[in-house]
């Protein structure tokens, strides 16, 4: 019985895992494909090549998930947690596919945990969630609109006096690698955050000690992901690639090499989950506004702020309605 349970738990979490593919697949592929330096098709393929090789590059961020933001409890009780944490998740993706708002699939993760835990009287680790969560959430998109801007500028200077058809051009090309780039850190963020999950149902239903990723984990958490992002998610691609601003291939590539750093630092240096979403939303924000303020759709970017502070309680919400009712078929 525990190990069926298992099987499911892990079961749901490929299917949040594929949500999360096709739901942030436009945070690698919008820029490029608003500003045709890649056809949708062929950015989307890339995209999911790159996701799944950036899901290999590491597991820390799968440790900060898988033991860093709550204790779940052994047995069925754990498992019943993680699985209400994962139908939050999955919920609150949905919601926010359909309306076309680039929401963070991690904070739904996080807050379908947090929410989970909170509704089985269970242990919330508030000091790994406001370090590691709360913080990089609130600097994130600070540090991208702002670093993204500095960028702009300087690619403004030094191509000041370059004829706009042959750096036009040439920034197409060069988007083809930051766009890559962006999909690798997407894959190395967001995968791993499948990967903890599972390693945390392993470890509550007694089948894994420890924090460390097992391999079969690694693989079908990128699987899963790269086949989500093949899939697409055109909704949310419009709205990042198109409502916000028009862009071009300039401003386009300096908000991928920005989304992309900070995706690298966050993972490596400080093993943070942050939100892909919100770092290239702030990062076109903040290319946009290098253009002048009134080139930047500020309505819709508003609408996006909104999501973002919505996303962690309201999937912290709907994960615990998820726990009432799982809880009583499972003990």
């Amino acid at each position: 019985m525990l190990l069926a349970a298992v099987l499911v738990v892990i079961a749901v979490a490929v299917v949040f895992d594929y949500t999360n593919g096709f739901h942030d697949a436009a945070n690698a592929i919008a820029t490029s494909v608003a500003t045709r330096a890649l056809s949708p098709r062929v950015a989307l393929l890339m995209a999911a090549v790159m996701n799944l090789v950036g899901a290999h590059l590491g597991t820390e961020v799968a440790s900060t998930v898988g033991s860093g933001i709550i204790e779940a409890p052994q047995g069925m009780a754990g498992l019943a947690v993680v699985l209400a944490a994962l139908v939050g998740a999955i919920i609150w993706n949905l919601v926010t596919w359909w309306f076309g708002l680039p929401s963070s699939s991690s904070h739904a993760l996080i807050g379908g945990l947090v929410g989970a835990a909170l509704a089985s009287a269970g242990t919330v680790k508030w000091a790994g969630v406001l370090d590691k969560v709360v913080i990089p959430m609130i600097l994130s998109p600070v540090v991208g609109f702002v670093l993204s801007s500095i960028v702009m500028i300087v690619l403004l200077w030094i191509f000041k006096d370059s004829r706009p058809t042959r750096t036009t051009r040439g920034f197409r090309i060069a988007q083809t690698v930051s766009a890559a780039a962006m999909a690798l850190g997407h894959g190395l963020q967001d995968a791993q955050k499948t990967m903890g999950v599972i390693v945390l149902a392993l470890v509550v239903g007694g089948f894994h000690q420890g924090s460390e990723v097992p391999w079969w984990v690694v693989l079908i958490s990128a699987g899963a992901l790269s086949l989500g992002t093949y899939a697409g998610g055109w909704r949310i691609m419009r709205t990042l690639g198109r409502r916000i601003i028009d862009l071009d291939p300039p401003r386009g590539f300096a908000a991928e090499l920005t989304a992309s750093s900070i995706l690298y630092t966050t993972a490596f240096v400080f093993a943070a989950p942050i939100s892909t979403t919100q770092t290239i939303t702030s990062s076109i924000l903040g290319v946009g506004a290098t253009k002048r303020l009134s080139a930047v759709r500020w309505g819709v970017g508003g609408n996006i702020a909104v999501a973002w502070v919505l996303t962690l309680p309201a999937a912290a919400l709907c994960a615990a309605l998820a726990f009432w009712l799982i809880h009583p078929l499972v003990t």
